[in-house]
């Protein structure tokens, strides 16, 4: 609880230093922020003209490719950058953390902030995609997918950039790990080709990386992985999350101290 009534206590300060990260990464380019979206809108609209007409890859039901396919790239989008950004923000805002008023904890969100800027960018170009094919998103669904991503982000990052701090090598740890997801989760192929092999789509499922890239590709599309008969997913999530941020938070309050030593 003290983690959270830091954040809600400085949470201008976290959404101004956040913008200033965004705004910093660019600010010796001639377009500036401008190439923050240019980037990874390039990136997913390249994907799908390789996997849709070129590779020929299918969606999971009868939907167009592309709005079966652009949320959940999205999606992933937003948790890799997030996480990886995130993980290093300790170091990278080192001089912050040698400051003995300045709260420690804000510093991985002030680099989620930054991510989520593009992320938000992300969402509303996969939304008005599926819109124009007319897909509405279920809006319910689409807060409590947001919400439950933020919660899974907050928690990993709250560890990984504990841990990165103190053991420089573990970042390329996670970029490895963070890779590797990329193709063990469903975003460029479907959980039904693995009709087969029934443990290994379970494992697959109860992955926090699937639930939120498949929960947000389920926002546009009339397919549920949140309740119904799935509700187990949703109750796995919500544990992993939860003992992913005790864990974190553990780590992080016991070696705050030692941070300014280390850098």
């Amino acid at each position: 609880m003290e983690f959270i009534k830091t954040l809600i206590k400085n949470r201008k300060l976290v959404l101004q230093l956040g913008k200033n990260d965004f705004k910093n990464k660019f600010a010796s380019t001639s377009l500036g922020a401008v190439w923050g979206f240019i980037q990874p809108f390039v990136f997913m609209f390249t994907y799908v003209i390789v996997f849709q007409f070129i590779l020929k890859t299918e969606s999971s039901g009868d939907y167009p490719f592309i709005v079966w396919y652009l949320p959940g790239l999205a999606m992933w989008q937003i948790i890799n950058d997030s996480v990886i950004n995130g993980s290093n923000s300790i170091r990278n805002y080192s001089y912050l953390v040698k400051k003995v008023v300045f709260p420690v904890d804000i510093i991985p969100i002030i680099s989620l902030t930054s991510s989520f800027i593009v992320g938000i960018f992300l969402l509303v170009i996969a939304t008005s995609v599926s819109v124009i094919f007319g897909y509405l998103p279920n809006v319910l669904l689409l807060v409590y997918m947001i919400f439950a991503a933020l919660c899974f982000i907050i928690s990993l990052v709250r560890f990984t950039s504990a841990v990165t701090t103190l053991v420089p090598d573990f970042s390329n740890l996670v970029s490895v790990v963070m890779q590797l997801m990329f193709w063990f989760t469903p975003i460029m192929w479907n959980v039904s080709q693995l009709a087969e092999y029934d443990i290994l789509a379970k494992i697959v499922k109860s992955m926090p990386f699937s639930y939120l890239v498949t929960g947000f590709r389920q926002v546009f599309i009339a397919e549920d992985i949140i309740t119904k008969d799935n509700y187990i997913y949703t109750i796995i999530f919500w544990l992993v999350t939860v003992l992913i941020y005790i864990w974190g938070n553990s780590v992080f309050k016991r070696n705050k101290k030692d941070f300014a030593d280390v850098l």
